[in-house]
């Protein structure tokens, strides 16, 4: 059972994390719900909200550090949207990792359906002419990525992702960043973001550390080899994956809520 045990915990931080490093997301809009579904399949323990929350705060730390070391060549990543949005990003994480330890785990749930449920949404908006722009005449409204990334740290300390879900289509159709900027930068944004929501995890006692371990092994293989992966495939096809895949999450979760 223990073999068991380490080999589904390991696949599940693979497939999230070689998918959070080609899409730039912290890798939990798919490990949060597979870490609370998966195991009772293979007749496993389940996991709770409050210790999948924690467990996906420390892997996506990894995960978005090996996702950042991929695209460190090619001047994809943008350092004045990492600065606003990361700084931003990570004071709400903090706020929203210790107030989440107050919280039901119904109520986490529900704070997770409904960031994904908006990022869903947002991308399936259209985003024409963004891939044009060149990466040095990148420009964005700092206030609106500032105040944007720092509601989205409350709602992603809450559930113990990095919110790259959510940021992701924030800086595709509200700011206007091209695919590829955004999602190299999104993965150091996520980066910043982890470590508020990893130290209030940690320090409220919610990481269970054994499979958190596991996941951030399969992440520090995984993430790179999905950027290198990401460069390769078009800006469009990326765009839809990203969008499908939030969309079936969302609805899975709601479903799971309300039924």
């Amino acid at each position: 059972m223990e073999i068991t045990f380490i080999i589904t915990i390991f696949l599940i931080g693979f497939i999230g994390s070689y998918i959070s490093g080609m899409l730039g997301i912290g890798g939990s809009i798919i490990k949060y719900p597979m870490l609370l579904f998966i195991p009772p399949l293979f007749g496993l323990a389940a996991f709770s909200a409050h210790e999948v929350s924690g467990i996906s705060a420390v892997q996506v730390l990894f995960a978005s550090i090996g996702g950042v070391w991929a695209y460190r060549k090619g001047g994809y990543l943008n350092k004045k949207l990492i600065i606003y949005m990361g700084v931003s990003v990570l004071i709400g994480s903090v706020i929203g990792s210790f107030g989440s330890q107050s919280m039901s785990e119904n109520g986490i749930n529900i704070v997770y359906g409904v960031l994904a449920l908006t990022a869903a949404v947002m991308m399936f908006i259209p985003k024409k002419g963004i891939d044009d722009i060149p990466l040095d005449q990148v420009t964005f409204n700092e206030w609106i990525a500032a105040i944007l990334a720092f509601i989205v740290g409350i709602g992603s300390g809450i559930v113990g992702a990095a919110g790259g879900f959510l940021l992701v289509p924030i800086m595709l159709v509200v700011l206007k960043i091209p695919t590829r900027v955004t999602i190299a930068s999104s993965l150091a944004i996520t980066f910043i973001s982890s470590i508020g929501a990893t130290v209030g995890k940690v320090s409220t006692g919610q990481v269970d550390y054994f499979p958190a371990l596991i996941m951030v092994v399969a992440s520090l293989i995984a993430a790179p080899l999905g950027a290198m992966a990401g460069k390769k495939i078009k800006t469009k096809t990326l765009q839809i994956i990203l969008a499908v895949l939030i969309l079936g999450t969302a609805l899975k979760i709601w479903m799971d809520i309300l039924l």
